[in-house]
C-alpha cells in the first residue's frame, strides 16, 4: 500500500532508466556483431547510438567507401533513358542504380 503513493514523474523515471540500459546494450551488441570493439569507436559515440540511422552511419563509413559512392552517384546523376528503351525498362535501370547505393 505505501508504494501506492508514487508519483506519475517517479514512475516514469525509473521505466526510462531501463528503456536506456537496454538501448545501450542492445547497441554494445550490434557494435559486436559488426566485429567493433571499444577501442575501435570512441566510447562517447558508442553510447550516443540512440538511432539506426547512427549505426548505420557508423556502419557506411567504416565498410563503404567514400570514392566507390561518389562514382555510382555520377553514374545516377547522369544516367539517360536509352534511345529505343522503353520507359519501364528505363525506370527499373534505375532503380537498381539506386539500390547499389546505401546513401542514396
Amino acid at each position: 500500500m505505501e508504494n501506492n503513493e508514487r508519483t506519475l514523474k517517479e514512475l516514469a523515471t525509473s521505466d526510462v532508466a531501463v528503456r536506456d540500459t537496454i538501448r545501450l546494450q542492445q547497441n554494445e551488441e550490434i557494435l559486436i556483431l559488426l566485429g567493433w570493439s571499444s577501442e575501435g569507436l570512441d566510447i562517447s559515440s558508442a553510447c550516443s547510438l540512440q538511432h539506426l540511422g547512427d549505426m548505420k552511419r557508423l556502419f557506411l563509413e567504416k565498410f563503404f567507401l567514400a570514392s566507390r559512392t561518389v562514382t555510382i552517384r555520377k553514374e545516377i546523376y547522369g544516367i539517360r533513358q536509352q534511345s529505343g528503351e522503353i520507359l519501364h525498362e528505363y525506370w527499373e535501370r534505375f532503380n537498381k542504380l539506386c539500390a547499389t547505393c546505401p546513401h542514396h
